[in-house]
């Protein structure tokens, strides 16, 4: 197989992962667009290298979560500049878990994937610091030291972040209905 070839089937089996990494922490399809555009471009510079390693979902998923906050850092310089903040509005907790545990009964699977529909569309309307660490800890596992040191800001912010877009995206899953 030549490298064009192998280099098309590698973006084809790693492409939604990247993409949907990259929707949840952005929000915005078409922004997750680029930022997929532009990690595949950097995983085709250095394809001799990764086409047969082990750790490419992780090289794939460390590379897009760097961009994104490349891209949310800019954004947010620019929108500093005008002083427009969201605030986080309260809610009660919720729980991935209930979302993603397949059933037999097609009818649970559908109820499930409504419940997924609406838990995405929550993660897109809460505002950039909520939604990032809540998206790098729930979805990428992150630990909160982790995200702190990622996004430059302390722990404690973190752990307020993340609850506070919990209590949000409660309120936003149950507007959503």
């Amino acid at each position: 197989m030549n490298d064009s070839l192998e280099f098309e089937n590698f973006v084809r089996q790693h492409q939604d992962m990247v993409f949907g990494m990259a929707v949840r922490m952005l929000a915005d399809p078409s922004e997750a667009e680029d930022i997929t555009q532009t990690v595949f471009l950097k995983a085709y510079e250095r394809f001799d290298a990764l086409r047969r390693s082990p750790a490419v979902a992780g090289w794939l998923r460390t590379v897009t979560t760097n961009l994104c906050l490349n891209h949310l850092t800019r954004f947010r310089a620019r929108w500093s500049l005008f002083s427009q903040r969201r605030s986080s509005e309260e809610g009660h907790s919720w729980s991935y878990e209930d979302t993603l545990v397949a059933r037999d009964d097609p009818s649970e699977d559908l109820a499930r994937a409504e419940r997924y529909a609406r838990l995405e569309r929550g993660i897109r309307r809460l505002p950039p610091h909520q939604r990032v660490p809540i998206v790098l800890y729930h979805f990428e596992e992150r630990s909160y030291l982790e995200i702190a040191e990622a996004l430059g800001v302390s722990v404690g912010k973190i752990k307020t972040d993340i609850h506070r877009g919990r209590l949000a995206l409660r309120k936003l899953i149950g507007e959503d209905r």
